[in-house]
């Protein structure tokens, strides 16, 4: 364990579900990562026309799992991104699942992913699981190993449902804060018990859900999400290793040392 460097997680989940601005979170940086192939060299940074292709590579779901995504924040992080899957494509999938079977047991120990995020987007709150979600957690088993993690993101979206909710009820709104929090609250508990009903149900369900909300303001708190990662890893020293890359809390970092 000692050998292991870099905490290594596979980021995964719809095209738009807000991966990339929790990768800046956790990581407290505002930048794009920098991109390296699978050997550690540093991809080029192309410009074709004008058009950044690094921008494009994020906003339209471009990605090649193997690539390793690094903050100059926090170079402790690798991640790895899959494709969105509601692009429906078998190949994409298939690329995957080899992907997470390598890359779990594998025995070049700097190359295990040690965690798997898989975000579902509160912005599609009628249709948060899709069959391909279900397919992943019905078809890829990552045993003991890899812990999988569901990020409920864009959390914040269901305050706008919440007002429409309220609205087509006939309540007035107008100054009822509380009204529409409260609402909000109660639409949040039904979408996560729906997902949490689904993917219960799956053959290979994931470790935990951990919601997620203001992810796009600088300095938002990842603490839970790192707390909920480091509560399903299966061995002491990823807990310490995880712990000590993190910059989000001191607390946290307290909290295991007391435990341990």
């Amino acid at each position: 364990m000692k050998n292991i460097k870099r905490f290594r997680i596979l980021v995964m989940g719809r095209a738009n579900a807000g991966k990339t601005t929790i990768l800046q979170r956790v990581c407290n940086s505002t930048d794009k990562p920098e991109i390296f192939d699978g050997k550690g060299n540093k991809l080029p940074c192309l410009m074709v026309s004008e058009v950044h292709i690094e921008a494009e590579y994020f906003q339209r779901g471009y990605h090649n799992i193997q690539h390793e995504l690094v903050f100059q924040s926090n170079p402790g992080f690798v991640f790895h991104d899959s494709c969105g899957f509601e692009a429906g494509s078998t190949q994409q999938f298939d690329q995957m699942k080899h992907f997470v079977a390598d890359h779990a047991v594998t025995t070049r120990v700097n190359e295990r992913i040690h965690a798997i995020w898989f975000c579902i987007p509160m912005t599609d709150s009628h249709r948060t699981v899709t069959a391909a979600e279900q397919k992943f957690f019905n078809e890829c088993d990552t045993g003991h190993v890899v812990p999988v993690i569901v990020l409920v993101t864009k959390v914040d979206a269901l305050h706008l449902d919440a007002i429409q909710e309220l609205q087509d009820e006939g309540i007035e709104i107008e100054q009822t804060e509380e009204i529409i929090s409260e609402k909000q609250g109660e639409l949040h508990e039904k979408w996560l018990g729906h997902v949490k009903h689904k993917l219960d149900m799956c053959k290979f369900p994931p470790k935990g859900y951990i919601p997620l909300q203001k992810m796009h303001q600088e300095g938002a708190d990842c603490t839970p999400l790192m707390d909920c990662t480091a509560k399903f890893l299966n061995e002491e020293g990823l807990q310490r290793l995880l712990i000590s890359t993190q910059q989000s809390s001191i607390g946290i970092c307290v909290k295991y040392a007391v435990n341990k």
